[in-house]
C-alpha cells in the first residue's frame, strides 16, 4: 500500500474539485524551516511551547495560522504575514510569542513596524509529514509556480506552506486574499494558472470555487465560468449570485435525483436514511457582465445563467493515512443543467 497515494485514488472516484474551497479569510502566516514542521499544521519541533500555546490559542479563535517556508529565509528569523490586511514583517523568534498574543487580545500592534504586502500570496502545500502526497506532487509544482513568477515577473509572492486541506487534491495551492483555492496543479499548469490569476480570471481546470461561498454556491460557480468560457468566449469579468433555492427531486431535469446518474463509485443517496447524506437539489441564479472596451462608451455585455445542482454520494479516500481503512461515503455536488436567460437550457456535462 505504500506506493498508493490518495491524489491518484480521488482522480480514478471522480471526485469534483468544485465545492471543495471552503478557507478561513483571517490568516496568519510565519515562516518556519520545512525540515522542523510536525504533522499539525501550525507546529514545530523545535517551536517553543509557549508558542505553540499561543498558536493554538489563535487558530481557535477563528484566525487560520500555517507554517511557509522558503530557502532564502533564515532560520532564525521569521516573516510574518496577516492577511486579508496584507501586513508583513520580520521578527526574531524571541518576538513572536509577544506578538502572537497582542494579535490575539486586538491589541494595537503599532510597535511592530508593518509593511504593506503588495502582491498576492500563492501558497502550495508540501507538508509531506501530513500526507505523502503533498510531499510527491506539492513541491514539483510549487517549483514551477516559483520559476513561473521569476521568469515571467508575474505580481505574486510564492511560498511553500503546510497543510491547506484537501490533500487527495494534491497540488493543493491557495491563493491571498481574496481566497482562492486551487487543486491538482501540474507544473506545467503553473504558468498558466497564474496568467489566468494575474488577469484576474480563474483558471478553471483547478479552480475549487470561491471559499466565501457553500460548496453547492461553488459548484454552481465554476460551472457558470466554465458555462461562459465555452459558450460566450467571455472572461467573465464579474459573476454575482443573485437568487439560491433548495428544489424538490421532481423539479430537477430529467428527476435527477431518482436516476441514479452517479458513475463509478458515486450513489445517488437515495437508501441513505441519515438525514445529512439525503440528496439536495438547489437552483441558482448567477448575473455575469463583462465590461464594454473602447472609448467607454460601448454597452457591456450582460446575462443571466440559472445553475441546478445536486448531490451525489461518492466513497473516498481523504487522505494517504486512511487508505488502509478503505473508502467512506461523503457528498459532493454536481451541476445538471444551465439556462441562460438568452439561449435556453441546455444540459450541463
Amino acid at each position: 500500500m505504500s506506493h498508493v497515494f490518495c491524489t491518484d485514488l480521488s482522480r480514478e472516484a471522480g471526485d469534483p474539485l468544485p465545492g471543495s474551497g471552503a478557507h478561513a479569510e483571517r490568516n496568519l502566516l510565519i515562516s518556519w524551516p520545512r525540515a522542523r514542521w510536525q504533522r499539525n499544521l501550525r507546529h514545530a519541533s523545535d517551536m517553543p511551547p509557549e508558542l505553540v500555546t499561543q498558536l493554538d490559542a489563535l487558530a481557535a479563535s477563528g484566525r487560520r495560522v500555517n507554517l511557509i517556508h522558503r530557502r532564502d529565509q533564515p532560520a532564525e528569523v521569521h516573516e510574518v504575514i496577516l492577511m486579508p490586511e496584507r501586513r508583513r514583517l520580520q521578527l526574531d523568534r524571541s518576538a513572536l510569542v509577544a506578538f502572537v498574543e497582542a494579535l490575539a487580545a486586538g491589541e494595537d500592534l503599532e510597535r511592530w513596524p508593518t509593511t504593506p504586502q503588495h502582491h498576492d500570496l500563492v501558497l502550495c502545500c508540501t507538508h509531506g509529514k501530513k500526507d505523502k502526497c503533498c510531499a510527491r506532487y506539492g513541491y514539483r509544482s510549487y517549483k514551477a509556480l516559483a520559476r513561473a513568477v521569476e521568469e515571467h515577473r508575474l505580481p505574486f509572492d510564492v511560498w511553500e506552506s503546510s497543510h491547506l486541506g484537501g490533500c487527495r487534491f494534491a497540488a493543493s495551492i491557495i491563493l491571498l486574499s481574496p481566497v482562492r483555492k486551487y487543486g491538482r496543479i501540474e507544473p506545467d499548469q503553473a504558468l498558466p494558472m497564474l496568467q489566468a490569476e494575474a488577469q484576474g480570471q480563474r483558471f478553471l481546470p483547478g479552480y475549487r470555487g470561491a471559499s466565501h461561498l457553500t460548496p453547492a454556491q461553488q459548484c454552481a460557480e465554476v460551472a457558470a465560468l466554465q458555462w461562459l468560457a465555452r459558450d460566450s468566449a467571455l472572461p467573465c469579468a464579474e459573476l454575482a449570485l443573485v437568487e439560491d433555492n433548495a428544489l424538490d427531486p421532481q423539479e430537477m431535469p430529467g428527476h435527477l435525483g431518482g436516476s441514479g446518474s452517479g458513475s463509478g463509485n458515486e450513489s445517488d443517496g437515495d437508501n441513505e436514511s441519515d438525514g445529512d447524506n439525503a440528496q439536495q437539489y438547489r437552483r441558482q441564479v448567477w448575473r455575469w457582465r463583462q465590461p464594454g472596451e473602447g472609448d467607454g462608451k460601448s454597452k457591456a455585455a450582460s446575462g443571466e445563467l440559472v445553475v441546478l445542482c445536486h448531490t451525489l454520494t461518492l466513497e473516498r479516500i481523504d487522505m494517504c493515512s486512511d487508505i488502509d481503512q478503505g473508502p467512506s461515503p461523503s457528498q459532493v455536488w454536481r451541476a445538471a443543467s444551465i439556462q441562460s436567460i438568452d439561449a435556453g437550457y441546455r444540459q450541463y456535462s
